[in-house]
């Protein structure tokens, strides 16, 4: 008896989900596809909010961007919930061990005590505003439109949320429960740290989720997190003693690496869709990017007296560079 063994393909009907199919053919799609693309709820909403009747739950009219597909703002990461929870876990890995080596070792304890103060100075109220970019890009988040804008717009905010705990850990590292208190003082009662308070507290409000996406993530961001952890933390403070302090924050700085691809893409895919986006975005960028500028200068002259407006010049000049790429003249 002879047996002959072939192989047989079995090409499936479907390859995919029919919306997907319907936006990329019908071939198999990426994780990413399946869990970002055209699954906005647009159809049978029942009824308005009642905070706000003129507007519908999910509404893309609420900004003043007009984008005619709004799955266009894509996320060149790829992030989606499993492959995001990945990436971050490896971070919290690393900065787990960094926290841990720096403990074991007693490396807080060699900071010099008036060095340790100005770190304390400048890290520990970071806190506060690394909470408000967590509500503010929840907000972006709950009024924004489209899956795979919106999705990641609460990653950035949980990743917000962490660096407000990283930075309390910090804290208390370097200084036990009174810094934090201390810390607190300084957020709402100090000079030094009031215009950047006002400029939180104004974001908070802002209603149009695309503005409030633009003053967060790229005008107050694109300035704190160069001046806060690369020219001081990096360039001043860790030469002069501080090493252990730019360990401790190495996630702050590749997270800002990370995330401002996707904050460019974004941005410079909204610009490209038209002259008025375009207009839209540079009177945004134009307002928030100078008030921010204004908030951050009296934090870093407290770190840096000497230095703070060179400082500040240039991160100012290279977000404009930045920004030029993407489209948007300052």
């Amino acid at each position: 008896m002879q047996i002959d063994l072939r192989t047989v393909s079995i090409e499936p009907l479907r390859q995919t989900f029919d919306h997907l199919a319907r936006r990329f053919g019908n071939k198999p799609a990426s994780r990413y596809q399946e869990g970002s693309y055209d699954i906005q709820a647009t159809e049978n909403l029942h009824y308005r909010p009642t905070w706000d009747p003129d507007q519908l739950i999910y509404d893309a009219s609420i900004t003043r961007i007009v984008m005619q597909d709004w799955y266009a703002l894509k996320d060149p990461r790829q992030f989606y919930y499993n492959n995001y929870t990945l990436a971050r876990a490896r971070q919290q890995e690393t900065t787990e061990a960094n926290f841990t080596f720096v403990e074991t070792r007693g490396l807080a304890d060699a900071i010099p005590d008036d060095l340790r103060q100005t770190v304390l100075d400048l890290l520990v109220p970071l806190r506060h505003a690394a909470w408000g970019a967590n509500m503010n890009n929840t907000l972006v988040c709950g009024y924004g439109y489209a899956a795979i804008f919106t999705q990641a717009c609460m990653f950035h905010a949980m990743d917000n949320l962490g660096i407000a705990q990283y930075l309390s850990r910090i804290g208390l590292l370097l200084g036990d429960v009174e810094a934090l208190e201390a810390g607190k003082t300084d957020w709402l009662e100090s000079e030094v740290w009031q215009p950047l308070r006002r400029y939180v507290e104004d974001t908070l409000v802002i209603r149009d989720p695309f503005e409030l996406y633009v003053a967060q993530n790229v005008a107050l961001d694109g300035l704190l997190y160069p001046l806060v952890y690369e020219q001081l933390i990096d360039g001043d403070l860790s030469p002069r003693g501080a090493s252990a302090v730019a360990m401790l924050t190495q996630f702050m700085r590749d997270w800002y690496e990370e995330t401002r691809k996707w904050i460019d893409a974004v941005i410079k895919t909204a610009a490209a869709e038209s002259p008025a986006n375009r207009a839209v975005l540079e009177e945004w960028t134009t307002h928030w990017t100078q008030r921010a500028a204004d908030a951050l200068l009296p934090i870093v002259r407290q770190a840096n007296a000497e230095q703070a407006e060179t400082m500040l010049a240039e991160e100012v000049t290279a977000l404009k560079a930045r920004l030029k790429k993407t489209g948007i003249e300052i």
